[in-house]
Formats: C-alpha cells, sequence, structure tokens
C-alpha cells in the first residue's frame, strides 16, 4: 500500500472511532430571518412508547422558505430533557432555536435551570416525575 492510501486508511479509521462520540451530541445552529413561520400545523401525538419522547413538529428554514418537519420519537437520554424547537422574535427578527437534549438541571441537584426559555418538560414526563 502506498503511502496515500495508507494515510487515507487511517484517516478513515480515525473518523470512524470518532464518529459514536459526536452522534450524541446536538448541534443548535439558529436560523434568523425578517419572515415570521406559518402558524404551527396540528399533529395528533401518538400514545406514549416507553424510553422514547415525542419531539413535536416545527416549522425549518430551509432553500429561503418554511418547511414543515414532522414530528417523530427521540430515544430518552438518561439525566437529559428534550426541548422542542421554537420560533422566537428577537430584535425585529425571526430566530428558529432548534430542539435537542439538555441536561436536566434538576438531577444535577440545584433544582433550577439555567435558562428556563430554553427548557420544556416534554408530554408525560412531567407524570413520570422527570421534569
Amino acid at each position: 500500500m502506498n503511502r496515500y492510501a495508507s494515510a487515507l486508511a487511517a484517516g478513515l479509521l480515525a473518523a470512524a472511532a470518532l464518529a459514536p462520540l459526536h452522534a450524541g451530541a446536538q448541534v443548535s445552529i439558529n436560523v434568523h430571518i425578517g419572515e415570521a413561520p406559518p402558524p404551527v400545523r396540528y399533529e395528533a401525538v401518538p400514545p406514549p412508547r416507553g424510553g422514547y419522547v415525542w419531539a413535536p413538529g416545527y416549522w425549518d428554514w430551509k432553500h429561503h422558505k418554511h418547511v414543515w418537519v414532522a414530528g417523530h420519537w427521540e430515544r430518552e437520554r438518561v439525566g437529559y430533557v428534550y426541548a422542542p424547537a421554537e420560533w422566537r422574535r428577537v430584535d425585529g427578527e425571526w430566530r428558529l432555536y432548534r430542539g435537542g437534549w439538555h441536561e436536566d438541571a434538576h438531577r444535577r441537584g440545584r433544582g433550577h435551570h439555567d435558562d428556563d426559555r430554553d427548557w420544556h418538560c416534554p408530554p408525560g414526563q412531567a407524570k413520570k416525575g422527570r421534569c
């Protein structure tokens, strides 16, 4: 195997080894636009599913237009709560805060959240004592 092929193979192996580390991370890329999103669509929430949290649908911004992203199940993460995506008007423009997993402040023993605006208890989780 020549040097180029060896370097390429080593790089691919390193990337494959690191991939699982990044799979659990939630990256939040916020969108800033002047146009308000359409009204949220009604979606029937399916019956509870053990080990999963329902992530409600939301309007995303793709290719210069609003595109509906349907609700879906997210595998539950112990010690974290799921915050759904939401649009907020800030300084005269609309910003999309993408949903994702946030460390549960109550489980860390602090009894409060750093930023209550970004915290949300998923449907049905409060009854289970998880929020």
